[in-house]
């Protein structure tokens, strides 16, 4: 390297070559040593300091579809009589699957039901999500009583296996409503029954376990697991959000600064930038299809764009994420090849001058933010080449 013959020959010691990275070379040497002559850079490669705006951002590919699909199981004894079609989308109070020819409709929240919805009094979290759906399915529910208030409740929940209301002879209990609890009330009972009436299921005033099914919001069908006469306590389907999203597959290293409602920017196929932010960091790692061993495992960032309307007229297509990082504008700037480690520690540069001993700042795009003693920008400096 003709850098470091003329260095040598300059008296400077040069002890060894550590590697920064890829093509990046740092050079140690005592800081007490000489400063070469002038002379010594004239056949090195040189480069020239300069300002600019550093940043830490990354971009990583990723893929518009409808994200990871989930298993769907059925939690009713009875029989399958009929199935969406993949690619189908089901929303709220419609129904998601039919057993024993009955259907099953889909309801909002963010936890199954566990036993039946019957009695009056019944107090839950799980009654919450039968008020709240009723509720935005236009159904009245009369008074509701709130956090904090005493109802007398039946003394023992019951889980029968039938929608009907559970018998008990114990005497009520006084119960407190919590915060995200409802209580079965006559109301919400007789808004019930009207439900029922309306979608074809007996009037019972009650709703059993695998009467409903509860997802957290509206799904796409993406395959089903079952025909038609398997039992409906079981797998029966594939789903997936109906909104468009883009899945990223991120190393470790590239998704640990990445954090959930993150603003990025998505680059389309066109090189149409639209904003969007980071719905969601997986936590199971994965290697990639067709890799061995788990050196490339990498994590799933799913990414959903700002306006939804940009990815309408896309079905499936590689995308470019930017995940924005640390800006520092406007500084000093060194190719990161420049940089010179002193065997005592710290950094220097090399300039026509002389030696220059440096403080570094930020590291990005191989440049390093950099400060010296007469340092500016259009200072040529020694890069390892």
């Amino acid at each position: 390297m003709p850098a470091l013959s003329h260095l040598r020959r300059a008296g400077l010691g040069l002890a060894v070559l550590l590697p920064l990275s890829a093509g990046a070379f740092f050079w140690s040497q005592p800081r007490s040593q000489a400063h070469p002559s002038p002379a010594a850079t004239d056949t090195a490669a040189t480069a020239t300091l300069e300002r600019r705006d550093l940043s830490t951002s990354k971009t990583i590919s990723g893929t518009i579809g409808y994200g990871t699909p989930h298993a769907v199981e059925g939690h009713k004894e009875a029989t399958v009589t009929w199935l969406p079609a993949p690619g189908a989308s089901i929303r709220r109070g419609q129904q998601l699957y039919r057993a024993d020819d009955r259907p099953v409709p889909l309801f909002y929240g963010g936890m199954p039901l566990y036993r039946a919805i019957g009695g009056k009094g019944l107090v839950g979290r799980d009654v919450r999500i039968i008020a709240d759906n009723l509720e935005k399915l236009g159904y009245s529910l009369g008074y509701r009583p709130r956090a904090g208030e005493w109802v007398s409740s039946p003394a023992v929940p019951s889980r029968p296996e039938s929608s009907a209301p559970p018998a008990s002879s114990a005497p009520p209990t006084p119960v407190r409503i919590r915060k995200g609890e409802a209580v079965l009330t006559t109301g919400m009972i007789e808004a019930i029954r009207r439900w029922q009436r309306d979608v074809g299921l007996p009037e019972t005033g009650a709703i059993a376990v695998g009467d409903v099914e509860v997802l957290s919001g509206a799904v796409r069908v993406e395959a089903v697991a079952v025909q038609p006469g398997a039992p409906a306590n079981g797998p029966l389907m594939s789903v997936t959000p109906t909104r468009k999203v883009i899945t990223v597959a991120a190393t470790m290293a590239e998704a640990a600064s990445i954090e959930r409602g993150a603003a990025v920017t998505v680059i389309l196929p066109d090189e149409k930038e639209v904003p969007a932010r980071v719905l969601s960091v997986g936590r199971t790692l994965a290697a990639p299809e067709g890799s061995i061993g788990d050196s490339t495992a990498q994590l799933t960032v799913t990414v959903t764009v700002d306006e939804p309307a940009a990815l309408t007229k896309i079905d499936s297509a590689e995308v470019t994420v930017s995940f924005a990082g640390k800006v520092r504008e406007d500084v000093l700037a060194a190719p990161i090849e420049a940089l010179i480690a002193l065997a005592e520690g710290g950094y220097a540069v090399q300039t026509p001058q002389g030696l220059v001993a440096v403080t570094t700042g930020m590291f990005a795009q191989g440049w390093v933010e950099i400060t010296g003693d007469g340092l500016a920008e259009g200072t040529d400096v020694v890069v390892a080449s």
